[in-house]
């Protein structure tokens, strides 16, 4: 090892973290190896882990706020997207750092936040990433109240989420519910209100609140779409067919996507939104499920603390965003 290396270790003071740690995320199989690699390399960053192994019962808002409580000022989650929005929830509008080793099925939130996918490198990154400061959003829906990282979403992307993510992890038997739900989907009628004042009606299949670029399986709604801006993206696909909706998430998981560049899609931005829709649509916030009705929509500026890579997804265009009012993006 060089010397400057060895310099740097014995220069560093322990850090304490809170290790939450899903041995269910991504492949079950090796979660035993991946649990023993991230401690070996914790030990090498001189990281002083407690590790909570989730299970199903788990109340994971609980343990966050017992080690806050205890003075622990960062929160380590080795699992997939799911488990890391259930801990980022707890850590909104406080100063304690959420870190991310990424060890699930899709690892969106790591690939927005440039975070590699590498258990050395994610857990060197707890050492040497920056620490960053992102916008968070909240929807609600009645008394349910979620937040989201990545984004929200109203229709048919909602009702076929389900059995698409059971289709993902293997279970072929839902092509059959997928194919259904597909078919039999209809269009809802909306009445949109965009910082309380910009108000009017559409109809439409599909529509998606983002706080982030990159969605579910890396699929890219657009690219001027960014999580430090003070707003959330509004896309509504209204004048697309259930055919053209299927053809455009193709071409979106490609790489080839960008709602911007397609004129069937009307984006806006807004601070907060009212979205109301008759007949009731499908609600989710980050893969988690609302119900069925109208919802309210708000962005938090900075108030999640995270540690981020040096190429970052979804801040690329946050200076260019002048306009304060919800905008057509055509």
């Amino acid at each position: 090892m060089p010397r400057s290396s060895i310099r740097k270790i014995i220069a560093r003071r322990p850090l304490r973290a809170k290790l939450i740690f899903n041995a269910t995320s991504g492949h079950p199989e090796e979660s035993p190896q991946q649990l023993v690699h991230i401690l070996a390399e914790m030990q090498n960053q001189q990281i002083l882990p407690e590790v909570y192994m989730v299970r199903g019962d788990s109340q994971v808002e609980v343990v966050v706020h017992d080690a806050i409580k205890a003075g622990i000022k960062l929160i380590v989650v080795a699992g997939g997207d799911g488990t890391i929005d259930s801990v980022a929830g707890s850590l909104v509008g406080r100063s304690t750092v959420l870190g991310i080793i990424p060890i699930g099925t899709r690892n969106n939130l790591a690939f927005n936040l440039g975070i590699p996918t590498g258990i050395a490198e994610a857990v060197a990154l707890l050492r040497d990433g920056r620490c960053l400061k992102i916008d968070v959003g909240d929807v609600r829906s009645g008394r349910v109240k979620r937040w989201f990282l990545e984004a929200a979403s109203m229709g048919l992307l909602s009702d076929l989420y389900p059995v698409a993510d059971d289709i993902q992890h293997g279970n072929l038997t839902q092509i059959g519910g997928f194919l259904s739900t597909l078919v039999t989907a209809i269009p809802s009628h909306l009445r949109l209100t965009l910082d309380g004042h910009a108000s009017f009606d559409t109809t439409a299949h599909l529509v998606l609140i983002a706080n982030m670029p990159f969605l579910g399986p890396n699929f890219q709604i657009a690219n001027d779409v960014s999580f430090n801006d003070n707003r959330l993206d509004v896309f509504v696909f209204s004048d697309m067919s259930k055919l053209n909706l299927i053809t455009y998430a193709m071409q979106s998981t490609g790489g080839a996507g960008g709602a911007a560049e397609d004129t069937r899609i009307k984006h806006y931005r807004a601070k907060h939104l009212t979205i109301k829709s008759d007949p009731p649509m499908t609600l989710l916030s980050d893969g988690m499920p609302l119900g069925q009705g109208s919802i309210t929509a708000r962005i938090h500026r900075h108030a999640l603390t995270v540690v981020a890579g040096a190429v970052l997804r979804g801040e690329t265009v946050a200076s260019l965003v002048t306009d304060p009012k919800a905008k057509s993006g055509g």
